[in-house]
């Protein structure tokens, strides 16, 4: 495994790393026309590398606290830093986005024309330089400028490639995402605010928990302002919309970005900021939290089974998905909220792998239309056993990705509530139809004349499924390299979310419990959650 100078700030360079890549592309004109897939998959593998540096400087027996840590004052004004760190939840999410992104630039070589893949490459280098900084960002107002701007890149994405409706859909999505951000704009400057009142101020995100104090009822409306943006982007039923709209018209590779990572932000905020921030909030609002999350459950697979178009069809199925890591992360369980973490790694390559196989097939066919397809598998084997095994994954069979992180959600939630758990294990049952009556239908029986001959995967796209496949295995067969990393995560979690108020003014939660720097331990959380309740 690569390693790097212990005094190199190995976050900051992988966030740098992609951006100097778009620019290049933006700057050198014959790069971008002439050699832009290999600007982009050398710089996407750039990161990968960097990140496996990261993960060898990782300690894993301290995965709880925030490490690789680098600050540097940026706005001293206002007490804005650029702070870079991860603990294992921050760590493993970056390791994602960097092994999915240059797998989506291998992919995007037959779904973006030539002419245009400069463009494309760009935008998909940009984008990462966010996710970078979003998963590692401790500083709250860097984490919110970044939440904010990635919408840019991402807006381009759908606008510029895709069906013939994707500006709308384009449209939409920003629409959404813009009215969360502004709305999470409020309760920045709120927390802001009240935890600058008894010192300098900062945006530090372990000094806001440490410093913040405000009233029951402000830490419920301050907790709605950035709980409804990462629902948004997560997404939950009802503001869930934009997103089958934007998956039926992106390319496949914008949707895995989308979908597969970009989605987690929401998740990944509801752990790492909301949860921490506003303790006693979170306790407040679990119980309709955890309806919404059943809600997404079943709606969402019902939906999915509905649905005449692979692309909806997956986007919907992804809504289920999210109910399940919602479910985990507020039920009060560390078994669930560990599963939750998991989940939202095996989610992001189940959904790779179906987003990039359909769209391998769609150029094949023409269409994605379930009614108008059918016998792929004897035209197209390996399509078809590549789709099988991460639909598969999705609905979480034993031995892959999927069912180690839905089995601790499910057992986790049972131990809590029966009734929240019943709901939850009627989703799995409907994830099986969702997923195996449309397989039936595309790629069994007798294939359409014109089907005949269609070819099967290139060398190139093998390339691409092989390496998804190989990661779901090994999640699969191995999720202790994922689990025991999370599960000091998942402690501190569920300390803060099922814990009586008593409790946790006791000092049972610490900020250090929620990632501050191992080097320098922040003050007790126990003073922020005291203060939230005077």
């Amino acid at each position: 495994m690569p390693t790097l100078p212990a005094s190199l700030p190995v976050l900051t360079v992988m966030a740098i790393v992609p951006l100097a890549g778009a620019l290049l592309l933006w700057l050198v004109p014959p790069l971008r026309r002439l050699h832009a897939r290999a600007v982009g998959l050398v710089f996407s593998l750039a990161v990968l590398a960097l990140g496996l540096s990261a993960l060898s400087a990782f300690d894993p027996g301290n995965a709880g606290t925030v490490q690789l840590v680098h600050t540097h004052p940026w706005i001293p004004a206002i007490g804005a830093s650029w702070a870079l760190g991860v603990n294992g939840l921050g760590l493993a999410m970056v390791l994602l986005a960097a092994f999915i992104t240059p797998l989506v630039l291998l992919a995007s070589w037959g779904e973006v024309p030539a002419d245009r893949q400069g463009l494309f490459t760009g935008l998909v280098l940009a984008l990462e330089f966010f996710v970078v900084v979003i998963f590692s960002a401790r500083d709250l107002l860097l984490f919110y400028l970044c939440f904010e701007a990635m919408l840019i890149p991402v807006y381009f994405l759908i606008g510029c490639f895709g069906g013939q409706g994707r500006q709308r859909a384009a449209l939409k999505f920003l629409l959404y995402s813009l009215a969360g951000g502004l709305i999470m704009l409020i309760g920045v400057i709120a927390v802001y605010l009240h935890s600058a009142k008894d010192g300098a101020p900062s945006f530090l995100i372990d000094s806001v928990a440490a410093n913040l104090h405000v009233s029951t009822s402000a830490g419920h409306w301050i907790f709605l302002t950035f709980f409804t943006a990462f629902a948004i982007k997560a997404p939950l039923v009802p503001v869930h919309t934009w997103l089958p709209d934007t998956a039926e018209q992106a390319t496949p590779g914008t949707s895995v970005l989308l979908i597969g990572i970009l989605d987690k932000i929401g998740t990944f905020g509801m752990i790492t900021l909301v949860i921490p921030l506003f303790p006693e909030a979170s306790r407040w609002a679990a119980p309709v939290v955890l309806v919404l999350a059943v809600v997404s459950i079943i709606y969402g697979g019902l939906v999915a089974i509905a649905q005449d178009n692979l692309y909806r069809l997956i986007s919907y199925t992804s809504v289920s998905h999210f109910g399940f890591m919602v479910l985990g992360i507020f039920i009060g369980n560390q078994v669930a909220a560990n599963g939750a973490m998991v989940y939202m790694v095996a989610h992001g390559l189940s959904i790779a792998g179906l987003y990039l196989v359909t769209g391998f097939m769609a150029r094949r066919t023409g269409t994605v239309v379930i009614s108008e397809l059918g016998g792929i598998a004897r035209v197209m084997p390996l399509v078809a056993g590549t789709f099988l095994v991460c639909g598969l994954a999705s609905i979480a069979l034993p031995g892959l990705s999927g069912f180690v992180p839905e089995w601790m959600v499910l057992t986790g939630t049972f131990s809590v509530s029966l009734a929240l758990g019943g709901a939850a294990v009627a989703g799995v049952v409907i994830a099986a139809v969702y997923m195996l009556l449309p397989y039936q239908r595309v790629f069994t029986g007798a294939p359409a004349p014109e089907r005949v001959g269609s070819p099967d995967l290139d060398g190139r796209e093998r390339l691409v499924v092989a390496p998804i496949i190989a990661a779901m295995l090994a999640l699969g067969l191995a999720p202790a390299i994922l689990t025991h990393a999370l599960d000091d995560v998942a402690r501190q979690v569920t300390l803060t979310v099922s814990q009586e108020p008593e409790a946790a003014a006791s000092g049972v939660v610490s900020s250090g419990d929620f990632g501050a720097d191992s080097a320098t331990e922040a003050p007790a959380v126990s003073t922020a959650t005291e203060g939230n309740t005077k």
